[in-house]
């Protein structure tokens, strides 16, 4: 019997979920930023710029960006690390990449970009200073193999970021259930013509590991310490997983 695994809170075969996990991304790509705007009214971005500002990036060092989508973040690591440095936007999805390789682009900055699996990358040991994923991580169907690849590339010394969805707080779980759960999908079908994936979405948040649970995933795996930072309440969580 074929190994199962969740999409949301379905239960499929592990060899169907990155398909069905392309599909979405295929289908909200041209709409992804407009959306993640009118869903966390703007937070993302503030998220995105705590973590661009805790990294500690010099000029001249190296930047893998997984699960990079539009861009966001593989621009901000350009500006830290300058010319003399070098920043990856990778993607599964090519229509995702297409959309944030576009975009760069049309503001003036060149990358490298490369359509990647997080869990088979295409980049040597040791070759990274930091490595990123944000909003990808619960995306993938083996997170740990993900998280053993993020260290295996990582140089001694360098540190993983990952800024996901996480736990919120307790009390106020009901608002945001009923916020997310049933307000999100809605808007993806009013703004972006597609309420199913906006409801995988949401579902999979639910079903990604929790703060406490992830950080002992990252140490599991290899890092030689992890320490996170909850934001807006545990909606978000930056975890920083460190290669000694």
């Amino acid at each position: 019997m074929d190994k199962q695994t969740h999409f949301g809170f379905q239960t499929v075969e592990e060899n169907a979920k990155a398909g069905k996990v392309a599909e979405v991304f295929h289908s909200v790509a041209n709409k992804y930023d407009v959306m993640n705007d009118m869903m966390s009214g703007g937070l993302h971005r503030i998220w995105k710029h705590f973590t661009l500002n805790t990294a500690g990036l010099r000029p001249g060092q190296k930047v893998l960006d997984i699960a990079g989508g539009t861009g966001d973040l593989a621009r901000g690591w350009a500006k830290r690390v300058g010319k003399q440095g070098e920043v990856w936007l990778t993607d599964i999805n090519s229509s995702m990449l297409t959309v944030g390789r576009d975009r760069l682009l049309d503001e003036g900055t060149v990358l490298p970009v490369a359509l990647a699996d997080a869990e088979k990358l295409p980049f040597p040991d040791n070759y990274f200073d930091l490595v990123s994923v944000a909003f990808g991580l619960r995306n993938m169907t083996h997170k740990d193999l993900a998280l053993a690849e993020m260290l295996r590339v990582l140089k001694p010394g360098g540190k993983l970021l990952v800024l996901e969805f996480s736990r919120i707080w307790s009390p106020l779980k009901p608002v945001y259930d009923l916020y997310s759960l049933k307000a999100l999908p809605i808007m993806g079908k009013l703004i972006a013509g597609d309420a199913a994936s906006y409801q995988y979405l949401a579902e999979s948040i639910r079903m990604h590991p929790d703060q406490e649970t992830l950080k002992q995933m990252m140490l599991d795996v290899g890092f030689g310490k992890v320490d996170y930072h909850n934001l807006s309440a545990g909606i978000v969580a930056l975890h920083k997983g460190y290669k000694f």
